[in-house]
């Protein structure tokens, strides 16, 4: 994904300034957790946490997934999809790079690397 304009290279630059954000990208990137785990991991209050959420999901940075418990219940767990993020200056112009995961290919290299033994 490509942020090439200013006003989205500015959004994602003020979603990352925000230290919850940031707190929240980090924690979710060792893999999916709940927001509750998120909220003592981040010292932050569920509120808190939804709503940060909530805007990284609206910029493709994290990712939902719902789960359902041995008992039936659902709930939803949170991962960064955030991969890489590259700043450019050129002309005096400010441009963006976003790169995301892909997880389906993620997914098929994980999956062949235990297939040949690798590790």
């Amino acid at each position: 994904m490509q942020h090439g304009g200013s006003s989205d290279s500015t959004e994602i630059f003020q979603i990352l300034a925000d230290e919850y954000a940031r707190k929240i990208l980090l924690a979710a990137d060792s893999g999916p957790k709940t927001a509750k785990t998120l909220s003592e991991e981040c010292d932050a209050s569920l509120t808190t946490i939804y709503r940060r959420v909530s805007t990284l999901q609206d910029h493709d940075l994290v990712e939902e997934r719902r789960t359902v418990d041995s008992d039936g219940s659902h709930r939803s767990e949170f991962q960064t999809a955030l991969d890489e993020l590259h700043v450019d200056i050129t002309d005096g112009q400010l441009s963006l790079t976003v790169e995301t995961r892909d997880e389906l290919a993620d997914n098929f290299t994980a999956l062949w690397s235990d297939l040949r033994g690798d590790e």
